[in-house]
């Protein structure tokens, strides 16, 4: 979004915390990092007609970031309330002063909130590197600062994972951290004050002032999170032929790596809420709160307090679009294959959310990119296009990361008809008119559809 297509009443609201002002013209930016780091940047322009280009180029100056930095990093603006990816065009200091703006259009905001909101200028990964782009990064610190974001984002539950993959990062954070797995050094003790920085927080519970630091295993038995995560430090694997540089470049990928196995590695994050299915005739059915996570793949709809996938679905799984409904929130609509007590149906899912509109012209923009970017074999040969695989199922029949229709509350139809009738899909066209130009298409009934 561009922070000139938004009125502005700044003179009510003063500078925001990432800038402030010096002597000599000169206007201070502090941009942070994920980790909280701060780099402080001097400004001898107008901070008020500084692109995010320009502190782009400063930052990676004064972190001595290689080229391939302009293309792995983007400038964002950072609240509790509202993540906003900058263009390279865009001018962060405006969209600060028009800040409440934003929070008034896309959030929930009370007025209070509005006016004591200040969002921080970041140093992040941009969501449009693909994954396999990220793979080839062999600068240490490049590596780096994406491993502490992905470590930021799992230890936050952003990314939630299996507890079994939860032990295998927290090995590798423990690695990074504490360098080599020392037998008389490493101990369960000396893990316990500091569990919450190797695994999420929400697994480590405090009980009575304290951690609780039991988990049933698989095997029934009690086992404790220190004694699990000091055996995945054990287990982290060394090469002995290489500098400690390079082991911790090796450490940092295979960390990165193990994250992209989640579908909403490297995404941008948006709230809003999703019908409740109905529990009975006397109950009610209410909304739960969601975080909605794009990227360059597809979309998933994660349930905030469970940390759990509700569905996630590549771009050629779905269709899309998003409405005004007068009498409520702007919805963004999901329209996918399912099924209905074995019957082949479409399923639409409303997302309420007043980020909806930014919603929707993210998802059209990562197809139109993952469209311009596909290679002429996968073209003539569509079952080499990665978009239009369908992701393996999960062995883990309770993982985070399977599809949870039972706790969605779907509209089910067929394209010709007010009743769900027994049919066999035929690829047509959609319900919705954007969608991807891949495989997904509505379903339709057969003319022997009564028959089966």
């Amino acid at each position: 979004m561009d922070g000139s297509e938004i009125s502005s009443h700044s003179e009510e609201y003063p500078l925001r915390s990432s800038v402030s002002s010096g002597g000599n013209h000169q206007v201070d930016v502090i941009v942070y990092l994920v980790n909280d780091q701060s780099v402080p940047l001097n400004l001898d322009s107008s901070i008020s007609i500084t692109p995010a280009q320009e502190i782009h180029r400063l930052i990676r100056a004064a972190l001595h970031l290689p080229d391939i930095a302009q293309e792995v990093f983007a400038l964002w603006l950072i609240s509790p309330f509202l993540e906003v990816q900058l263009k390279p065009k865009h001018q962060p200091y405006k969209i600060c002063r028009q800040w409440h703006d934003l929070l008034a259009r896309f959030t929930n905001c009370s007025m209070d909130d509005i006016h004591l909101d200040e969002p921080s200028l970041q140093f992040r990964r941009n969501i449009f590197l693909p994954k396999a782009r990220e793979l080839q990064i062999s600068h240490d610190v490049v590596l780096k600062l994406l491993y502490e974001e992905a470590k930021y984002n799992v230890l936050e539950g952003r990314y939630p994972c299996d507890v079994e993959d939860c032990e295998k990062l927290g090995g590798l954070v423990c690695r990074v951290e504490l360098g080599p797995y020392d037998e008389e050094q490493h101990t369960p003790s000396t893990l316990r004050p500091k569990l919450d920085c190797y695994l999420p927080q929400h697994m480590c519970k405090k009980r009575n002032g304290g951690l609780l630091t039991a988990f049933r295993t698989k095997g029934g038995r009690q086992a404790s999170f220190e004694q699990t995560l000091l055996n995945t430090y054990k287990d982290v694997k060394e090469t002995s032929a290489c500098s400690e540089t390079e082991a911790m470049n090796c450490h940092y990928k295979a960390y990165l790596k193990k994250c992209h196995d989640l579908p909403y590695y490297g995404c941008a994050f948006f709230m809003g809420t999703v019908d409740k299915p109905a529990q009975g005739l006397l109950s009610r059915n209410g909304r739960k709160t969601v975080s909605v996570a794009i990227n360059m793949e597809g979309v998933s709809v994660i349930d905030r307090k469970e940390k759990h996938v509700l569905i996630s679905l590549k771009y050629s799984e779905l269709s899309w679009d998003y409405t005004y409904p007068s009498d409520d929130e702007p919805i963004l609509w999901l329209e996918f294959d399912g099924d209905n007590e074995g019957t082949p149906v479409n399923k639409l899912l409303k997302i309420y959310s007043k980020q909806a509109e930014l919603m929707s012209g993210l998802i059209e923009y990562c197809i139109e990119l993952n469209q311009a970017t596909e290679s002429p074999v996968s073209e003539s040969a569509p079952g080499n296009s990665q978009l239009s695989e369908k992701r393996p199922k999960l062995h883990r029949q309770e993982s985070v990361l399977c599809n949870r229709m039972k706790n969605l509350s779907t509209i089910d139809y067929v394209e010709d008809g007010a009743e769900i009738k027994r049919v066999k899909p035929k690829r047509a066209a959609s319900f919705f008119t954007r969608q991807s130009t891949h495989n997904y298409s509505s379903v339709q009934p057969s003319e022997t559809a009564g028959q089966s």
